[in-house]
């Protein structure tokens, strides 16, 4: 049997726990434009469907309060922070593309596709 490297360990270690753990959500947005609405519609819509009753997601507007903008520097918006569990991420802009949102929050891999080489040309 072999051991696993650090980074496949704490994966797997992650990958087994996602199904349990409690997430923080912090949502920054700007104003109340269709933008904003859209995306706290999109995003409660995620996380009702792949963290039911394992969320809290508080949304900021950042013209509301700009000092909690400025602690975590904000720059765009839609900006959407995890904050637990751990390791911290963000996402910044449309929150409309699920699988975009479902790899930022580390609740599904990463997808890495294989890249082929273009035919080669015989001449």
């Amino acid at each position: 049997m072999t051991k696993a490297r650090p980074s496949t360990a704490a994966f797997e270690t992650a990958a087994a726990n996602a199904g349990s753990e409690h997430y923080v959500l912090r949502l920054y947005i700007a104003g109340t434009t269709s933008t904003s609405s859209k995306s706290v519609e999109n995003l409660r819509s995620i996380c009702e469907a792949h963290l039911k009753d394992r969320y809290e997601l508080l949304v900021i507007d950042v013209f509301q309060q700009p000092l909690l903008a400025r602690d975590e520097q904000i720059i765009a918006v839609p900006t959407l922070i995890k904050k637990l569990p751990a390791p911290a991420r963000r996402i910044v802009g449309d929150l409309s593309n699920e699988q975009r949102v479902l790899v930022g929050l580390d609740l599904k891999p990463k997808e890495h596709g294989r890249r082929t080489r273009p035919p080669s040309r015989s001449g």
